[in-house]
This record gives structure tokens, sequence and C-alpha cells, in this order.
């Protein structure tokens, strides 16, 4: 999808970028890339769209959902379905979606850093959150539009991400009982269990 919307280069196209990101923290060698992009430039390819869905699960959690889909019709009946078996429902466009911030996340691994100094290096490249994620491992935030800026100074710097995506993250969060939470976790589970799903974001705390 990156190749076709927007075209081979990774420097005029942050989209390849970061699948390019994601591939090389994954040790995937670099001609297998490189054919998957000369793949991907074939014309007789399907076509696929990214799409965006919102709505609630259940007790009040906002949920959206990131697709990838080659029918959208076939797309949007599932999600829907998962939703409303699940004791949610789908909502409209810009339902939920301000309830969220639209982020670069960049995970690195904590070899000898020093987070200050880190800290101020990549200020100039669009930081705004440093921390540590359960593993231990680095992890920096970046305003969506800077994620290009972020991806070429840790390149720069001879830093290979553990992974790179962009990520919803929510201004507020819904605080609920184990059981309740059980019935959230349930619908982002079957949710991302789709062919069609990318990635499923939530306000959950």
């Amino acid at each position: 999808m990156a190749v076709k919307n927007s075209g081979p280069d990774p420097d005029n196209n942050p989209a390849l970028r970061r699948c390019m990101v994601n591939a090389k923290g994954v040790n995937m060698p670099k001609d297998r890339i490189e054919a998957a992009i000369k793949r991907a430039m074939g014309k007789d390819k399907t076509d696929y769209e990214e799409v965006v869905y919102e709505g609630y699960g259940p007790h009040g959690v906002a949920i959206v959902v990131d697709t990838a889909t080659d029918n959208s019709t076939r797309t949007v009946a599932n999600v829907r379905m998962h939703f409303n078996k699940l004791g949610g429902s789908l909502g409209t466009s810009g339902s939920v979606s301000f309830l969220f911030n639209r982020m670069g996340e960049f995970k690195i691994k904590n070899e000898g850093v020093n987070m200050e100094e880190l800290e101020l290096e990549l200020i100039d490249a669009g930081l705004e959150e440093i921390g540590e994620d359960s593993e231990g491992n680095i992890v920096l935030r970046t305003a969506f539009n800077d994620f290009g800026n972020m991806a070429k100074a840790l390149e720069e710097k001879n830093i290979t991400p553990i992974s790179s995506e962009l990520k919803r993250i929510p201004t507020t969060t819904v605080e609920l009982n184990e059981e309740q939470a059980k019935e959230v976790l349930e619908l982002v589970d079957r949710l991302e269990q789709d062919d069609d799903v990318q990635q499923v974001f939530h306000n959950l705390r």
C-alpha cells in the first residue's frame, strides 16, 4: 500500500520508510525488502486502501480500528458485526477519534543509553515524550508529522529501532472493574483477529 500510494522512494514516502524500519528491526534481509517493493510496483496486484472505523465498546470505551482492505463493503460489515455481537456500537467518522492523539512511536533497546542526553539530542527531530515500556525498552514519541524526522535522526545516529509505528494515544482513559474490562478486551481481541484489521486502539486504562 505504501508503494502504491506514494511511490518506491522511502525519502519521499514516510509510510514506506516506516515499513522498512520495522523490517530492519526484525532483521529482514535488504534484498527481501527490495523485492517486496518491486512486487508492489507491479500493475497486476490488488489495490488496498486504508479505512478507519470508530465506535464504542461495552461500558463506553472508545475504540478506533485501522484497516487495510480491498473490499470496504465486506470490511465494514465485519467490523459492525464484531461491535454488535460483543456489546458495542459502530459510530460515524469522527465520533471518537478526537479522544486520541495520533503520534509516532519508536522503541529502541536500552543498552548503555543515557536517557537525558538522548532526549536533548532528539528534541530537534520532534521528540515529545520519552520513557520505558514494561520490557525496559526505550519508547520515543513524536507528533504524527514528525515521524519521518525522527526516523532520519535515529538512522543518522546508527540506532535501529525495534519497532516504529503510528499510534493513537488516548487523551483521556476509562477505568473499569475486572469483569467489565474483560468484556471490552474480548471485543478488541475479536477485532484484531479479523484479516482486514491492522491495529485497534482504545481508551481503557
